[in-house]
């Protein structure tokens, strides 16, 4: 017991010696050398932010026309009720419900048989009174013959002459009736005013149609197709704007030219329908403060039909050289419009422009950027004032570096 108690003591003295010794090699090597009595101090090196990785591409300039762009809607050149123009039960209906017909396709048949009726007894009217035309003429040759001879007064020949003239009227008269029986047993037949694609029939076989007068009973509408109408409306702004265009000579009117303009539906990408201005209205509407123009577009195969939406770009401009950059690369800020530019040092510059409207998917940039600026066209969101930039051209299809990329 006596002995593991020496060597327990021993072990622990020992290992103060240890733990003493690696106190003292710590403090030798941490201590701060002594260079001519001064102490030498260390302060870490500050690393340099490493270069933002961007990509970068020019302005594409090129030749180009404007086109303004609007919504609207199609409107047929040709739209007509189609009403009863006399009345009578509803016989037949000669078409079918959404077709197309022709002009003068018989549409209904209306009752015609008391109109019949009425043209027997228009004529029978018609010839009492030529006949009561020929005794008054006979009556007054018999007076004038006796009155040259001195048996009848003046008087009596006046009122066979008078007789005469009353009977001549009253056959006109009876005439002008005979052919409006005729035309009201002619409206029993309803015919296509116009040609187009026809509605359904509003009333059916059987029911009594009132003809004749403002309330008469609408029976169908047709619609023309081929050509077609699309109307919109421009501002006060995009009109005085084209006018200041015509005065200055740079482009027409169009109350005077028919310029040309393009449509999408709204299930296309590309403007394929092409059409022509046609008329502008002669005032600007007050309560909206824009001003309606139309468009005639040729449809041979129907598809464009009243009252469908479109996009219409109308010619804005002659042709003429323009800097085009790709919508991706123009941001926002409170209502400023700015790119960002790499410069000769590898740094970024805000640069503010001034926009136009996009052509063949580019936009046209109006002012604040040349064809030799290098614009940042990926990378933007790391992108801040004066950062250095590590950037690399962006590519074309060739993979040789490109200009902005041209739509396709």
């Amino acid at each position: 017991m006596t002995s593991t108690t020496k060597l327990s003591a021993g072990a622990r003295w020992i290992a103060g010696i240890s733990t003493a010794a690696l106190i003292a090699g710590a403090a030798f090597f941490t201590a701060p050398e002594d260079n001519g009595g001064a102490q030498a101090t260390t302060a870490p090196a500050t690393a340099a932010p490493a270069p933002v990785g961007v990509t970068i591409a020019r302005p594409h300039v090129r030749d180009i026309v404007e086109w303004d762009e609007y919504l609207g809607r199609f409107e047929a050149i040709e739209e007509v009720e189609v009403r009863a123009r006399v009345s009578g039960y509803l016989e037949e209906i000669l078409f079918e419900d959404g077709q197309i017909v022709q002009q003068g396709d018989v549409l209904f048949r209306i009752d015609p048989r008391p109109l019949q009726a009425v043209v027997a007894e228009r004529t029978a009217q018609s010839a009492q009174a030529g006949s009561r035309v020929k005794l008054a003429e006979t009556e007054l040759e018999r007076a004038a013959y006796l009155r040259d001879r001195g048996h009848v007064s003046q008087s009596v020949y006046d009122q066979r002459l008078q007789t005469l003239e009353a009977a001549r009227a009253d056959l006109a008269a009876a005439g002008a009736a005979l052919e409006r029986a005729r035309l009201d047993l002619d409206f029993t037949i309803v015919r296509a005013p116009v040609t187009g694609r026809i509605s359904r029939d509003f009333v059916s076989v059987g029911n009594l149609v009132s003809g004749g007068s403002p309330g008469a009973t609408l029976l169908t509408n047709i619609v023309s197709l081929d050509p077609i109408h699309f109307v919109f409306e421009a501002s006060e702004a995009e009109y005085l704007k084209y006018q200041r265009l015509s005065q200055q000579g740079t482009r027409p009117s169009s109350r005077d030219a028919a310029n040309p303009v393009k449509v999408r539906l709204v299930d296309e990408d590309t403007y394929d329908h092409a059409g022509r201005m046609d008329f502008v209205d002669n005032h600007v509407d007050r309560a909206s403060g824009t001003i309606l123009g139309r468009a005639i577009f040729d449809n041979p195969d129907h598809l464009l039909t009243p009252g469908l939406f479109g996009r219409l770009q109308l010619v804005a401009s002659n042709a003429h050289p323009a800097v085009l950059l790709q919508d991706a690369a123009i941001l926002t800020d409170q209502g400023s419009k700015y790119v960002w530019v790499v410069d000769g040092t590898s740094r970024t510059e805000r640069r503010t422009v001034t926009l136009g409207p996009i052509v063949d998917g580019l936009r046209v940039v109006r002012s604040g950027l040349t064809a030799e600026d290098d614009v940042v066209v990926l990378g933007l969101q790391r992108v801040r004032d004066g950062v250095l930039v590590a950037h690399q051209p962006q590519k074309g299809e060739d993979g040789e570096p490109a200009r902005i990329l041209a739509a396709r």
